[in-house]
């Protein structure tokens, strides 16, 4: 994907998510920061980004929610990666 971004989290959840919140779920790099995966996410998809949240999960990964600017992007990401 990017050098940041690992992979999009294919969970039933995350595409609930997608659908009803217009937000993607990622699990990025360790080291990366809020602003430097809103750059990524907005470099890559072509679509700018409201809000960046991230948590560290059980397994020790972090996971990133996005959330879109533009109605119905996450759809349209999610369509585009095979997810939905």
């Amino acid at each position: 994907m990017a050098e940041k971004l690992k992979h999009i989290v294919p969970s039933e959840k995350a595409t609930k998510v997608i659908d009803s919140e217009n937000k993607i779920q990622l699990i990025v790099d360790l080291r990366a920061t809020k602003s430097e995966i809103k750059r990524e996410v907005e470099r890559v998809f072509e679509t700018p980004v409201k809000s960046v949240r991230t948590m560290i999960t059980f397994k020790g990964e972090k996971k990133a929610i996005i959330e879109l600017e533009e109605e119905g992007k996450a759809k349209e990401i999610g369509t585009s990666l095979g997810i939905l």
